[in-house]
């Protein structure tokens, strides 16, 4: 059974469940989340914080069958479910069905260890969607196989997620080698391992590529999990650790009717110190601009982290086939290119990116 106490000294309310478990819960707090505060449709806070003296009180507290009752000063009488007090205590973080954990790999991400599933499957089933969502996200990388020969067939698959995040290169983009290139992935050239535009203010969250052919000689994919190179920059070099997570540089991407640049840091952490996302291109890098006494330092631990992703010891590399999708965390995984000849074959590969955003409130509505 749950019990409540009325501590007004604290100005808080103590409840100790029935599995032992506690909470407290502030008297302004439990006012601001009174439940006749917030639209009975759109679940949107109508209530007005500004019209809650700060030190309003509680004169009791009773648990009646499954809620929490409480009298205010001013003769307000407000209930809360126990379940949901349960799952909301202060100072304990809101479970989120999106967090999913990470899994870093290395090299042991061989082209096989790569979660596959199979297009039918993630178009007809909200369970295989929703398998499909967790290992992307855990592991920052998936293949869609079985894809037919239709241009739309890889946008079908990613519209199942979300709305798509139109750039300056379109809702969705075209790679192929192509007369008057803006961008090194549409020549054939190698491209080296990079975070797509890290220019904008927010660069996108999942890429989607859809081979529709890879016959040229070359045109191998290169990928490299961000996370676990910077895990273990951390622990190897923690003078370059600290310097690509807490200075910004310039990144810049300009063409004949674009002039797009943002700052970004190469690794960017929350409050907590985990990693949160990587924001490397070394091709759209804009001129650096930072102090001149922290150039020879930041030019070290900038090479330093690009050599690490580029060793064998973190590459995973497979050749796209036709009807093959690769999905990936574009602010995680770096990826890039081997040369091809476009003399001995077609290769064209069809994108889009949906937000991460998105990409976490579709893993959320298939946890109902």
């Amino acid at each position: 059974m749950t019990h409540a106490t009325l501590c007004a000294d604290k100005a808080v309310v103590q409840l100790t469940f029935s599995d032992g478990a506690t909470g407290t819960y502030p008297f302004l707090w439990l006012r601001d989340n009174d439940p006749a505060g917030f639209h009975p449709d759109t679940k949107e806070r109508v209530a007005d914080l500004t019209a809650i003296p700060l030190d309003i009180r509680v004169t009791e507290a009773l648990i009646e069958d499954s809620d929490l009752s409480l009298t205010w000063e001013d003769e307000t009488a407000t209930r809360y479910s126990l379940e949901w007090l349960a799952a909301h205590r202060p100072g304990h973080r809101l479970a989120d069905p999106a967090e999913t954990g990470v899994t870093t790999w290395r090299a042991d991400m061989v082209a096989d260890a790569v979660p596959r599933l199979h297009a039918a499957d993630v178009l007809a089933s909200d369970a295989a969607l929703r398998d499909w969502l967790m290992a992307t996200q855990r592991s920052g990388l998936s293949v869609i196989d079985g894809l037919p020969d239709d241009r739309e067939a890889g946008i079908d698959v990613a519209k199942r997620v979300g709305f798509l995040r139109e750039t300056n290169f379109g809702v969705t983009f075209e790679v192929k080698s192509k007369p008057n290139p803006n961008n090194l992935a549409y020549t054939p050239i190698a491209l080296p391992l990079h975070t797509d535009l890290t220019n904008q203010e927010l660069p996108p969250g999942f890429q989607f590529l859809h081979c529709l052919a890879n016959e040229a000689t070359g045109g191998g994919s290169l990928f490299s999990d961000g996370f676990a190179v910077a895990e273990d920059l951390r622990t190897q070099d923690s003078e370059a650790f600290e310097l690509l997570s807490t200075i910004s540089v310039p990144f810049r991407f300009h063409d004949g009717e674009y002039d797009i640049r943002s700052r970004k840091k190469v690794i960017t952490l929350d409050e907590d110190g985990a990693l949160k996302e990587i924001c490397f291109n070394a091709h759209i890098a804009s001129i650096l601009d930072i102090d001149p006494d922290l150039m020879p330092q930041y030019y070290r631990a900038y090479r330093t982290f690009m050599q690490m992703s580029r060793d064998q010891a973190y590459l995973v590399t497979f050749k796209l086939q036709a009807g093959e999708m690769v999905i990936f965390d574009n602010r995680r995984v770096l990826h890039g290119r081997e040369a091809f000849d476009p003399n001995t074959g077609y290769r064209h590969l069809r994108g889009c990116y949906v937000d991460r955003g998105e990409f976490e409130s579709r893993l959320r509505v298939l946890a109902r």
